[in-house]
């Protein structure tokens, strides 16, 4: 256990929010440990997609920023030959005009254009945007963040005066609704399948007018097919019939999928409030609370941007 007088931090949460917090603060010097209830690989970020896209967060304005530090951040990871699980990849953003994307992607996406008709048949935006493997990218975090000095932990937290540290940075997802506690903190359920890739290497997403989502991820380990966006669903149990729609409407798009086989079905809650909770707060013995939760179906995408921002909190 951290003692007080070690000057330590101790981040609660070891999701993708949780280890790229970590990781930030002990690459600029700082004494941390990471406590997290799952292994790395169990966490609900490990399920994610995940495209670079601030999809389901708010407030969007401060999420856009957190968003472009963090696009920094992974178009450097996919340029480098280490294993981070970041590739840039080509794709269509459906429902999407030139003028909404333009407006503050402008000079940060090389090529970005309005989609040709070949590439989808709807209003869409073609852009080349960060592909993150979870799979790989979160032992990766993992990994250097203990090479920067850092501890990772199996460890439960029922309060966080529990946490005998100088320091604490709660990046608990959806834990904290019960932790916190946070009633504002609602679970958006999503649902995908992994499939046997046909040959696809553009990824895609979209919404019909019924708002249902269809979108489809190329990754090392698979097709990824998604999905869903149930509130207050709390269901880790992957359902067969919603996984069979899941696949007939990405079918609908690329018929090449509707005879892939099926690897794996993932499920996981997304921790959504009104806006991102990242601010300051003193325990009642004084110590310095740092709350880092509710990027809902965003994490991946502003982890870092988040990251460095939790750690200017953090050191005042």
């Amino acid at each position: 256990m951290a003692s007080e007088s070690s000057g330590e931090i101790v981040v609660v949460g070891g999701g993708v929010v949780g280890l790229t917090t970590a990781l930030v603060l002990a690459e600029r010097g700082a004494s941390v440990r990471v406590w997290t209830r799952d292994a790395v690989e169990a966490t609900t970020s490990a399920v994610a997609g995940a495209l670079w896209w601030p999809y389901r967060i708010e407030p969007l304005a401060a999420a856009r920023a957190w968003a472009l530090r963090s696009l920094e951040v992974y178009e450097d990871l996919a340029a480098r030959a280490e294993p981070a699980g970041v590739r840039m990849v080509e794709g269509v953003l459906g429902e999407t005009g030139l003028d909404e994307a333009d407006g503050w992607l402008a000079g940060r996406v090389p090529g970005l254009r309005a989609s040709t008709t070949d590439e989808y048949a709807g209003t869409g935006v073609r852009a080349r945007l960060p592909l993150i493997d979870m799979p790989a990218h979160l032992p990766w975090l993992r990994e250097r963040f203990v090479a920067a000095g850092g501890v990772v932990e199996t460890r439960t937290v029922s309060a966080f005066t529990e946490v005998d540290a100088p320091v604490v940075v709660n990046c608990t997802g959806m834990a904290a609704r019960d932790l916190v506690p946070d009633p504002s903190l609602r679970p958006v359920r999503g649902q995908l399948v992994v499939v046997e890739n046909p040959g696809i290497d553009t990824w895609l997403v979209t919404t019909d007018a019924a708002g249902e989502h269809a979108y489809l991820f190329p990754q090392p380990g698979g097709l990824v097919l998604g999905g869903t966006s149930e509130e207050d669903a709390w269901s880790l149990e992957p359902d067969p019939a919603t996984a069979e729609a899941i696949v007939r409407r990405c079918a609908a798009l690329r018929p090449e999928i509707a005879g892939a086989r099926a690897l794996e079905h993932r499920v996981g809650l997304r921790p959504t409030r009104p806006a991102v909770r990242l601010e300051r707060e003193a325990l009642p013995d004084g110590r310095l609370l740092v709350h880092n939760y509710g990027h809902g179906g965003a994490g991946v995408t502003v982890a870092w941007g988040c990251a460095q921002e939790a750690a200017r909190l953090v050191t005042g």
